[in-house]
């Protein structure tokens, strides 16, 4: 199966769903992770006013993050941080698009569309737009995750809200997805930040108890075709 994981910002992709990519790997299926934007730009006023070597030790990072789950070097594609909704929907679709046709993803995870971050639902919509299910689109499975510190923070008040239905056990990958965001030195916080390790395997373990194992992470399955083979 191949697997691709599409983030707004380097953590993301962990916070979203990093000890499940860490299973996937362990199974034997092909994970890629694509960070579609920079990150940190947005701390300042312009992003022009933002330091190169950051943006550089940032990108380490995320490649850091994703060896500890498996996965090899993400892709990039340095949009705007926290501006994707200054520039046109078409440009986000058409990058999604080109990673489609490029990588022949059977499943994708994403963002949700209620998170507070504004990046997060821009890039929701670009995801469902760029894999419409015609003739020939590869993508049989959407899932949308959650982010620590976005997702919970609209308080439900961004529609849609998060409504998972769809759980995958971490018991055996929780600690690789603690190792993951560890490499993320400036997003990581102490509890009882949501993206303390405190905090995440508490998540981790609610929703387990929700589905009936150690450790979950909760998933909003948006779409899934199921073909004929013949």
């Amino acid at each position: 199966m191949r697997v691709l994981v599409i983030a707004a910002h380097p953590d993301d992709e962990i916070l979203g769903c990093g000890a499940t990519a860490a299973r996937l790997v362990n199974e034997g299926h092909d994970l890629v992770f694509a960070i579609l934007g920079e990150g940190i730009t947005s701390r300042h006023a312009n992003r022009s006013d933002a330091d190169a070597s950051d943006l550089a030790a940032l990108r380490q990072q995320a490649r850091a993050a994703a060896a500890k789950v498996g996965v090899k070097d993400p892709i990039f594609r340095d949009l705007p941080d926290n501006r994707l909704d200054t520039i046109p929907l078409l440009e986000v679709v058409k990058i999604v698009e080109d990673l489609v046709e490029q990588l022949r993803p059977d499943v994708i995870y994403t963002h949700h569309g209620g998170d507070l971050n504004v990046d997060h639902g821009v890039l929701n919509r670009a995801v469902l737009t760029a894999t419409r299910p015609v003739p020939g689109n590869p993508v049989k499975e959407i899932y949308a995750f959650e982010v620590a510190s976005s997702t919970e923070w609209a308080f439900q008040r961004i529609e849609p809200s998060f409504r998972p239905n769809v759980f995958v056990d971490i018991t055996n990958t929780i600690e690789a997805k603690i190792e993951a965001m560890g490499c993320y030195g400036g997003e990581a916080r102490k509890f009882p930040h949501p993206r303390s390790p405190e905090a995440l395997r508490a998540i981790a373990m609610r929703w387990g108890s929700v589905a009936g194992c150690g450790a979950a992470e909760a998933f909003e399955l948006i779409r899934s075709v199921r073909l004929r083979s013949d």
